[in-house]
């Protein structure tokens, strides 16, 4: 019965150590509801994910349905008391418009005028292009989008 016990806890140990912990996680398409907006995530080519870190060193990621829901919620979770945006484990992922590959939304690069879910209107590539704007250059230009059109209610 101990030896029994101790095989299922080595497992159950081994199991939890495998379990991802950086990096975009699977969605679950038409399924998975943007965190921000409660949209599904449909569109396979400007959805984006923010994977936070706890003090325990767990990890949580949160699915969006648009770039801009993603940046917008982020800076968000600072009136709350959360330091995600600042913290440098924290990981902002989004798909490349071309590929519909997950790409680090940082280094990415963003091709303007794009019809995407919430029509922030930015596209993600892994190259420079020559209208194509950094990762501070697309915040700029969501909350220029949601000044204007006030996409989601002026709620930033």
């Amino acid at each position: 019965m101990i030896r029994l016990l101790s095989l299922l806890l080595l497992i159950s140990f081994l199991t939890a150590c495998g379990q991802k912990n950086t990096g975009p996680v699977d969605i679950k398409w038409d399924r998975d509801a943007c965190e921000r907006c409660q949209m599904m995530l449909s569109d396979h080519k400007f959805s984006a994910q923010v994977r936070v870190f706890s003090e325990k060193k767990r990890s949580r990621v949160f699915a969006f349905d648009d770039l801009g829901c993603a940046v917008i919620w982020l800076d968000n979770q600072e009136k709350v008391g959360k330091t995600w945006k600042t913290d440098p484990k924290t990981e902002i992922w989004v798909t490349e418009y071309q590929t519909g590959k997950w790409i680090d939304a940082k280094t990415a690069w963003y091709i303007p005028d794009q019809r995407t879910p919430m029509n922030y209107g930015l596209g993600a590539l892994t190259t420079r292009k020559d209208n194509s704007m950094n990762y501070e250059q697309a915040r700029i230009q969501i909350y220029e989008v949601e000044k204007k059109y006030n996409v989601h209610g002026g709620s930033h």
